[in-house]
């Protein structure tokens, strides 16, 4: 695949980069008088933007190929009646399981963490040592929240950050996110994951501020040309097969509502443009920061492999929480793990670039350890039950080039 084609030039960049904004909602980057007038959408847009609430200009992605640093793949652990998380006994052990969350491990986990936590300190009657096995995001949150009910905390695991599948994840706020099927989830699951939902957004709040910026809100833009009201979800070319559970409208309160942006007011080309804001997790400094509160805290990571739920006798705690994620398919033989492969090429990070674009079947978010793109051509579907965790290039070049292209409509959007 050739080079990708560069975005604009000095004029187009310092457009983009430092268009000024007139008060009362006037055109942000004055494009108002570059080309045709644009017909006010059948969605039924709000009146012209108070100059609080103004578009504020981005730092454009550099879109070249030689730009990606690496391309991961990961295999989400989907099952189809939500997470397991129970405990039951074996041999003279207690297991707590907590594995299964789909596309929703870091969004979820500190919810999950403090229900598994609720489970391991009944179960062990008043002895403090507990173990925990996996160190990706629901064994790191769990092993905290076990430490700060008092227990003496063992973290047993394979990998650690960055090599867990945890640390490929996109890094966004999606607690919904192929978490189950809605028609095979149980009556009480969307009360269960609402309430896990709710608790880990509060505990994410204690993180905004802190040094290196493990957590932050960021601005995300959705950009369409096809009829459709905000928020509903773009239409694949591929046909849906499974029913995924979208349960985001039970907490809608936490975040702030997608609103479609004025004809005119930003420089994007697209027939819509809404803007919302969203949680971002910087998972190299977030990760690293958790392990690192684990030590401080008197915890111990321990270098281990389990083959079979035998292998647990050897340890010498007496409860073992479980937080092996996609590995729990192998280790416990379950299939009611099903992968679903998701692909994303990390491109170099920019200064001041901290945003999210969605257009055509390209997600891009733009973190401070990485610019991820992820592209999909299968909507939700995509990578279903698919094992194979080899990177494709071509593939993800291929969404880089879908970002080239809207930027080639933006700069024929800022000509005179």
């Amino acid at each position: 695949m050739g080079e990708v084609p560069k975005f604009g030039g000095e004029v187009s960049r310092r457009q983009f980069l430092y268009g000024s904004a007139a008060l009362a909602g006037s055109s942000v980057l004055g494009l108002s008088g570059c080309g045709k007038t644009a017909k006010s959408p059948a969605v039924g847009l709000a009146p012209a933007l108070p100059f609080y609430d103004a578009y504020q200009p981005l730092v454009p992605i550099r879109v070249h190929t030689d730009r990606i640093f690496r391309i991961t793949v990961c295999l989400r652990p989907f099952r189809a009646q939500g997470p397991r998380m129970e405990a039951e006994k074996i041999g003279d052990k207690t297991v707590v399981y907590n594995y299964g969350h789909g596309g929703s491990g870091w969004s979820l986990s500190w919810g999950c963490a403090d229900v598994v936590t609720k489970m391991a300190m009944e179960a062990a009657q008043g002895a403090r040592e507990i173990a925990v096995i996996g160190a990706g995001a629901l064994g790191l949150t769990a092993a905290t929240i076990l430490q700060r009910a008092g227990a003496k905390v063992t973290v047993y695991a394979k990998e650690r950050a960055p090599y867990t599948r945890s640390s490929r994840a996109t890094g966004s706020w999606t607690p919904s996110s192929r978490i189950a099927l809605s028609s095979a989830m149980g009556p009480d699951f969307a009360t269960k994951w609402e309430s896990m939902a709710r608790t880990s957004f509060a505990y994410y709040q204690s993180f905004l501020g802190t040094p290196g910026a493990p957590i932050e809100w960021t601005d995300r833009y959705s950009l369409w040309d096809e009829e459709r009201k905000p928020g509903e979800r773009r239409a694949s070319s591929v046909p849906q097969i499974h029913d995924f559970a979208h349960l985001d409208d039970r907490i809608a309160d936490l975040v702030p509502k997608q609103e479609v942006m004025p004809p005119g007011s930003t420089p994007f080309p697209t027939k819509y443009v809404a803007r919302t804001s969203s949680m971002s997790f910087n998972v190299a400094g977030y990760s690293r920061q958790l392990t690192s509160d684990i030590l401080l805290a008197g915890g111990t990571f321990v270098d281990r492999e389990f083959h079979s739920p035998q292998d647990f006798a050897s340890l010498p705690e007496k409860v073992i929480v479980v937080c092996t994620g996609y590995g729990s398919r192998a280790l416990f033989n379950d299939d009611s793990i099903v992968p679903v492969r998701g692909q994303i090429a990390w491109l170099i990070p920019q200064e001041g670039a901290q945003y999210g674009l969605n257009y055509n079947g390209l997600n891009m978010l733009a973190r401070r350890d990485g610019i991820v793109m992820q592209y999909s051509k299968g909507g939700e579907d995509e990578g279903w039950n698919d094992t194979n965790e080899a990177p494709d290039r071509a593939y993800a070049e291929q969404g880089i080039n879908v970002l080239a292209e809207l930027y080639s409509r933006m700069q024929a959007k800022m000509k005179p």
